[in-house]
């Protein structure tokens, strides 16, 4: 898009606006211009119908970053400069197919506007061959991993769909969806250069015990109502060791959460803690000796309903 008479107009100039102007300013400057040229506020007048044109062209061009930056370099190249190609007032591109032999042959090259006036002007760009070897492409693929083994980490197996098998590391406390990068594990560069990269998908199983929360472990752990109401030692499972034990304080509810430290996940970001969410079991079944002390326990407990402040809270909401 870019054209040969960028040399020629000052696009700042045009909206009065300086080099370095923002987007928001650029926009703001704009609108108040094109309000007051635009032709339905001039009918019948040429000139504000021209500037209207203007002030249009100048502004799709510098509120385009890319355009902008292309205009900014062509006119960092010399107000007034001109070139031809074959005798003809060409485009751009082909100005550059007659500088490089072309003629008037449209230029084709991968290489950008700016790849090319960094070549020819001394910038950092140049033409994509001086810029080196290609990477590889890099190549997509997933994993499904038990519990275990992404709480723990260890080296598995990959089968590419072509090539050898890979053997891939799996960092310890890798996390369901987590993104492992494989640095030279992708393509192989078409031109000599360095290959691309393998990124691996992670996917993890459910475990039937333990459940992940971000560094902690939780497991639920059921306790009977006299446990919960008397108070006990418990034992509580831990991942891939030896139950550890807890004390249950009398009066404990359900959804109660007893911490036990450092027993958790440990990767990168640190280890840590199994989180134990005590449930109160309810019995399904009782024995007829059984259910007759449950009933003289309820007799002899104050006559109470646990429900009554929920009740008046969400009275007091209407």
């Amino acid at each position: 898009m870019a054209s040969q008479d960028w040399f020629d107009k000052d696009f700042y100039a045009v909206l009065g606006v300086s080099k370095d102007v923002s987007e928001a300013d650029l926009k703001k400057t704009y609108r108040k211009l094109a309000r007051q040229y635009h032709p339905d506020s001039n009918p019948g007048d040429a000139k504000a119908e021209a500037k209207f044109k203007e002030i249009s062209e100048a502004h799709s061009v510098l509120s385009d970053p890319e355009l902008r930056k292309e205009y900014d370099q062509i006119r960092a190249m010399g107000s007034g400069a001109r070139f031809t190609a074959s005798g003809q007032n060409g485009g751009f591109e082909d100005v550059f197919g007659g500088m490089f032999g072309g003629g008037n042959q449209r230029y084709q090259s991968s290489a950008s506007f700016e790849d090319l006036l960094g070549g020819m002007f001394g910038g950092g760009g140049g033409f994509r061959g001086a810029q080196g070897p290609t990477k590889g492409r890099d190549v997509a693929a997933n994993t499904t991993l038990d519990f275990v083994t992404a709480i723990k980490g260890e080296t598995i197996k990959l089968q590419p769909a072509q090539g050898k098998p890979i053997n891939v590391k799996v960092p310890a406390g890798v996390s369901d969806g987590q993104k492992i990068r494989l640095k030279g594990k992708g393509e192989p560069s078409p031109d000599g250069g360095s290959p691309g990269d393998l990124v691996l998908t992670v996917a993890v199983r459910k475990h039937p015990v333990f459940e992940r929360d971000g560094q902690n472990l939780r497991v639920v752990v059921p306790v009977t109502f006299a446990e919960a109401t008397l108070g006990a030692t418990i034992e509580v499972p831990t991942l891939g060791g030896e139950p550890v034990k807890l004390r249950v304080a009398p009066g404990t509810p359900s959804g109660r959460i007893l911490r036990v430290k450092d027993r958790g996940v440990t990767s990168a970001k640190g280890t840590g803690d199994l989180l134990a969410e005590i449930q109160v079991a309810v019995p399904s079944r009782l024995t007829d000796e059984a259910l007759k002390l449950l009933e003289a326990f309820d007799k002899a407990m104050p006559s109470e309903n646990p429900r009554e402040a929920l009740l008046d809270k969400a009275r007091s909401m209407h």
